[in-house]
């Protein structure tokens, strides 16, 4: 085991969230480790909502990448939807009469349901699968430098960046954002994945926290602030959409507006947050210099890395569609999303080992594509 490991230079991993679709992740990682199979690469890690899962198991096997990584695919490939979430028919149906009698007695007759489901199977599987008192004393011993989960705020209504790094006097403050250094525990990498009105916040000290996705404007900025010089991120969102617009006279369904907001609420942050440092960079050549002073720090170029899926991971969603749970089946039919559906909400819920796998195949796939410039990234 790596002892004070020194990175000749602090390459950070960014892992954004999108639910089920998180296993697209862990297929770009196994690539990586083919690619470069002798260490972990990565000095700064930093993970929201599912993407929080896979940051969280990362940087507590950071003394082996090979090992983690190893861990990650079995997690992933193992999972069945009753391990996330409770699909039992009389828990699915108490939630849906408790939501039912809220709405329609204005919170009278029963009390406030917290979320549509209850996702405490995720709970332990999550105090199972990882160690997350191994975070910091990998970063005591240099395995790596610092690691970074996002959640929000609903009292504060800010997005909250809950860290661990080597460095003191990090701490940051922005226009509804900040920056944390504290012990993660799991009841934060609970808060960064609970996704709104669909699982429930999570008390961290005095507040209730949600999704880190929600309000998180800058997803690349916990990684830069912590000292990331170059950025590997890979996200479960097609890149390249169609520009026109689609002749649909069906009026939308629940499941489809809820697959949009999601669909929103993952990917609108990120790729403003690529413009912003694309723009940055294009100054920084222009102006002849080594940096520039931002509003709130000096940038340097920083150079980074995107992988994307190269298969609409909606569509993978629709192949699997018999492997969910009959109860959940009964909820999703519910909400206006059939076998055909067009719906984006499957492919977040939807998780199962054989939709996992198939995410799996596509991320390695596609991180191999990438093997030169992932390996720009990582030199």
């Amino acid at each position: 085991m790596p002892i004070n490991k020194v990175f000749e230079k602090k390459i950070g991993l960014v892992l954004p969230g999108g639910g089920a679709r998180g296993a697209y992740q862990v297929g770009v990682l196994k690539a990586i480790n083919e690619i470069k199979p002798d260490s972990n690469p990565f000095s700064i890690i930093s993970g929201t909502s599912a993407g929080a899962i896979n940051a969280s198991l990362l940087a507590s096997r950071s003394e082996s990448f090979k090992e983690a990584v190893e861990l990650l695919s079995g997690v992933w490939s193992n999972f069945r939807t009753n391990k996330v979430y409770r699909t039992d028919t009389a828990t699915m149906l108490k939630s849906s009469f408790q939501w039912l009698l809220t709405i329609s007695s204005g919170g009278i007759l029963v009390k406030n349901p917290k979320s549509l489901l209850d996702n405490s199977p995720l709970r332990h599987l999550l105090e199972e699968a990882i160690n997350i008192q191994d975070i910091q004393n990998n970063i005591d011993k240099g395995n790596l430098d610092a690691f970074a989960i996002t959640a929000a705020g609903y009292s504060s209504k800010k997005s909250v960046t809950f860290f661990q790094s080597e460095q003191d006097d990090i701490d940051w403050e922005r226009f509804l954002r900040v920056g944390v250094k504290t012990d993660i525990a799991i009841d934060h990498l609970m808060a960064s994945i609970a996704l709104p009105l669909i699982f429930p916040a999570v008390k961290i000290n005095n507040e209730y926290f949600g999704d880190g996705a929600m309000r998180q404007a800058t997803p690349l900025s916990p990684a830069i602030r912590l000292g990331a010089e170059k950025l590997l991120i890979i996200t479960t969102d097609l890149k390249s959409h169609k520009n026109h617009l689609t002749d649909n006279q069906i009026y939308p369904s629940i499941g489809e507006v809820g697959g949009y907001m999601l669909d929103a609420l993952f990917t609108g942050g990120l790729l403003s947050d690529l413009e912003r440092l694309d723009r940055i960079n294009q100054i920084i050549e222009n102006s002849g210099n080594n940096s520039v002073q931002t509003s709130t720090k000096k940038m340097k170029h920083l150079e980074y890395c995107v992988i994307s899926p190269s298969k609409d991971i909606n569509k993978i969603a629709r192949e699997h569609y018999n492997d969910v749970p009959y109860s959940i089946k009964l909820l999703m039919k519910g909400l206006g999303l059939k076998n055909k559906s067009e719906s984006e909400l499957l492919s977040f819920l939807l998780f199962e080992s054989s939709f996992a796998s198939s995410l799996i195949d596509l991320g390695f796939e596609d991180g191999m594509k990438k093997q030169s410039e992932i390996k720009a990234i990582l030199a």
